[in-house]
């Protein structure tokens, strides 16, 4: 592995511990030249998958982009680290259960607000206010609404009911 300090391709590993629930390893390595110290993690991969974008493009598919966005979306909600590895690591084995090499990144942005939305009802519209491009106030009242039934209103002091 190299270092992600001086560069340099040897590295020792000091310690190995299994993380995710058994899904992936967690390694701690010294560099060989430098000496410093840095983290590693090993895990499973069925295939790689290629992403299909919106415009056609395609590229590589990035666990990380997926975790990084997620994240994001419940930044300050109460909803633990090793929880939000779950539902990254979940979305992944269910896009390489799927058996085909690219993917639509419409498909994975679906697949990520159907797990929001029944872990963190507010991560959930953070994240389709992204994924969707929300550019007013009413997508955020139809999207409320649909989750609930109940239409909303935006106030003076912000979300309303509707009697």
């Amino acid at each position: 592995m190299r270092c992600p300090f001086c560069g340099n391709p040897d590295s020792q590993v000091k310690d190995s511990r299994p993380n995710e629930e058994g899904s992936a390893i967690r390694r701690r390595r010294a560099c060989l030249s430098c000496g410093q110290r840095f983290t590693t993690v090993e895990r499973v991969q069925l295939r790689d998958l290629i992403v299909v974008k919106a415009d056609g493009r395609r590229a590589p598919f990035e666990r990380e982009k997926l975790a990084r966005s997620i994240r994001i979306a419940l930044r300050k909600r109460p909803v633990p680290d090793t929880r939000i590895e779950q539902i990254v690591t979940g979305l992944v084995r269910q896009l390489e259960a799927v058996g085909e090499t690219e993917v639509s990144s419409a498909r994975i942005g679906e697949l990520a607000m159907d797990v929001l939305r029944d872990v963190d009802t507010v991560g959930y519209v953070r994240f389709a206010s992204v994924y969707r491009d929300f550019t007013e106030a009413k997508d955020f009242s139809e999207i409320l609404t649909s989750m609930d039934g109940s239409p909303l209103e935006i106030g003076e002091q912000g979300l309303d009911h509707k009697p």
